[in-house]
């Protein structure tokens, strides 16, 4: 799946350059025409290149503020998305010590949750996949449950009944769920 937008800005910022140069160009040449005119003279050439350089410089405002717009989402973003992984392993960590695992459940559950099969986890480790499959059925039943997905989903659930940030204590909170209201909703 592509982002919504383009993770490094290097387009639109070569199309803001794009856009300046072409300001320029157009401002330049207002001057000159009125420099020729010998003052300022707004005949239907002159004020059409100055309406569209008045234009261009206001797309430029625009579209530098919808780059910083941009970059700010994809830095919150990332810092969400750092704090879920950290949620998550703390999740796991607790886990894994409540079920009483050993290092080598625990190396072996983390293979599983990050998506190995049994080869791959018996490659990794350099063991026998009866090995491997042994510390498996060991972590199913020390954690209560039957397989990889309900493991995973026991951890999911663990991630998800904890809020991951603290809420902000001006934030209005929607009474019946508990989840926060977006800033910006109601201003439309």
């Amino acid at each position: 799946m592509r982002p919504a937008f383009p993770t490094r800005p290097g387009l639109l910022l070569a199309l803001i350059a794009a856009q300046v140069a072409c300001a320029v160009f157009y401002l330049a040449d207002v001057v000159e025409d009125m420099r020729l005119a010998g003052g300022v003279s707004l005949d239907g050439h002159s004020a059409f290149e100055l309406l569209a350089t008045l234009v261009l410089c206001l797309t430029l405002v625009f579209e530098y503020r919808l780059l910083l717009a941009y970059r700010r989402r994809a830095a919150h973003l990332e810092r969400q998305v750092s704090v879920a992984a950290s949620a998550f392993q703390d999740v796991i960590a607790e886990q894994f010590a409540l079920w009483g695992l050993t290092p080598s459940e625990r190396e072996v559950a983390q293979f599983l949750i990050k998506g190995c099969d049994i080869a791959e986890i018996a490659r990794l480790r350099s063991s026998a996949e009866g090995t491997v499959k042994s510390h498996l059925n060991a972590i199913y039943r020390k954690a209560g449950v039957s397989g990889r997905g309900a493991l995973l989903s026991l951890l999911i659930d663990d991630l998800m009944d904890a809020p991951l940030l603290p809420r902000d204590a001006g934030a209005p909170v929607a009474e019946d769920t508990g989840t926060e209201i977006a800033a910006g909703s109601a201003r439309l």
